[in-house]
């Protein structure tokens, strides 16, 4: 297979751009303030009651943890199989689908809405499991860092785009004939919603027809090949000291990074008491900015190593939350300050954790298998951050006790990168 192809390397970023708006306008922005606005502080599930926002998170853990259960045995039949591509467009018509009937969600229908933007989630994230398995195929490794912080980057761009228009939708509804949103309206953020799983689907269109289709075939596979394969990477890995110490500390650190991307907006909204206004605006600054940052960080890499850029990164979401455990309520220049600091390590951490791991994979061989790999300790890392977040927050009734937790990720992923000898990493290959 040619590497370093232009069309095939620009198909490949454009997934980015198809899918990022899911995970702004949806799990960040709109979803959850929608979903704090319009249901009831208390809900019952299973003839118990729970906080709105912990059943949220929860729910998160639910999504994340189906899918690392199922992800494996798929990724290994696409590498056995050789189509990988298959399971990358099942995923993206799962999320883009269950993503646009978020439309009939009103918020009294919680259990719908919850379980909509459940299989969103699921397709959501089984679909990057191939779409990053295609990086070590068509790029080389010198390549890794400047094409993940461009995916990244498209992403942002794609992302603060329809988000912008979303923004309209809410508030200027009446220049496409709707009623603002209000106690009794929703359709502006309902249209939103539509709008998001429709370009989700649209754009995919683009690397599902330019990136590489089937490859050879592995005869012989038996339907628990992708837990062999995924069982026989761990044992794989675990003897690459470099790529043991890094998985380890991304684990750690992936728990605090991703819960806060999924619960920030709840937070400022119901804990801050902030406006759902000064709440989108806030998401919207923080992709601008991220696009710098995950530049910055990728340029970080190639000068001072990998460790340094990570362990940088991980320092400013230290005090990122030290800021954000004090900040005051009703105090929207705080939370927009605080979000100027997320921004520049937001996007900045996953795209260098992505092209460090895929420096550290062994070969061009069984990618989506290493890469589900990845994907499992991401999403159980999602699992366990979001379900502590949400344990805290209702066992105490305060999401405020939760930013210790995560406070505590970041430092213990920090302690754990400071265990890898060299910093400039070099691809196993």
């Amino acid at each position: 297979m040619e590497k370093n192809n232009p069309a095939t390397l620009r198909a490949w970023t454009m997934y980015d751009w198809a899918n990022s708006v899911y995970s702004l306008s949806i799990t960040s922005a709109m979803f959850p303030v929608f979903y704090g606005l319009y249901t009831p502080e208390t809900l019952e599930f299973f003839g118990a009651e729970y906080k709105n926002t912990a059943l949220f998170a929860f729910f998160l853990s639910a999504a994340f943890l189906i899918n690392a259960l199922f992800v494996p045995f798929l990724s290994g039949l696409a590498d056995a199989r050789g189509n990988k591509k298959s399971y990358m467009r099942f995923f993206i018509i799962l999320g883009s689908v269950s993503c646009s009937s978020l439309f009939f969600f009103d918020g009294h229908n919680y259990l719908f809405g919850l379980t909509a933007f459940l299989f969103a989630t699921l397709g959501f994230a089984g679909s990057l499991v191939f779409y990053n398995a295609y990086l070590p195929e068509i790029a080389t490794p010198d390549k890794f860092d400047t094409l993940s912080a461009r995916g990244f980057t498209m992403g942002y761009i794609g992302s603060v785009i329809l988000l912008i228009v979303n923004i309209l939708f809410l508030q200027k509804s009446e220049w496409f004939g709707m009623q603002p949103p209000s106690a009794t309206e929703t359709l502006p953020f309902r249209i939103g919603f539509l709008t998001v799983g429709i370009w989700w689907f649209l754009w995919s269109l683009w690397p599902l027809f330019k990136l590489p289709g089937r490859t050879e075939a592995k005869p012989g596979v038996s339907i628990w090949k992708g837990y062999e394969e995924l069982k026989g990477v761990f044992k794989n890995l675990m003897t690459m000291k470099p790529a043991k110490v890094f998985l380890a500390s991304f684990f750690v650190y992936t728990m605090g990074v991703q819960t806060v991307l999924y619960v920030a907006t709840l937070f400022g909204q119901n804990e801050l008491k902030l406006e759902s206004s000064d709440m989108i605006k806030t998401i919207l600054l923080i992709q601008v900015i991220g696009v710098g940052g995950a530049y910055f960080f990728a340029w970080l890499a190639n000068k001072k190593g990998n460790k340094t850029s990570i362990i940088l990164a991980l320092s400013i979401w230290t005090v990122g939350c030290y800021l954000a455990y004090f900040i005051e309520e009703k105090q929207p220049n705080q939370f927009f300050g605080l979000a100027c600091l997320v921004g520049t390590v937001m996007g900045g951490i996953q795209s260098i954790s992505r092209a460090t791991y895929a420096k550290l994979i062994p070969g061009d061989t069984d990618n989506a298998s290493y890469f589900s790999f990845y994907e499992v300790a991401e999403k159980v890392a999602i699992v366990l951050g979001t379900f502590a977040w949400g344990f805290v927050d209702q066992i105490t009734g305060s999401m405020r006790n939760g930013i210790v937790v995560l406070m505590v990720f970041f430092i213990v992923g920090i302690v754990i990168m400071l265990f890898l000898k060299s910093d400039k990493l070099q691809p196993t290959r």
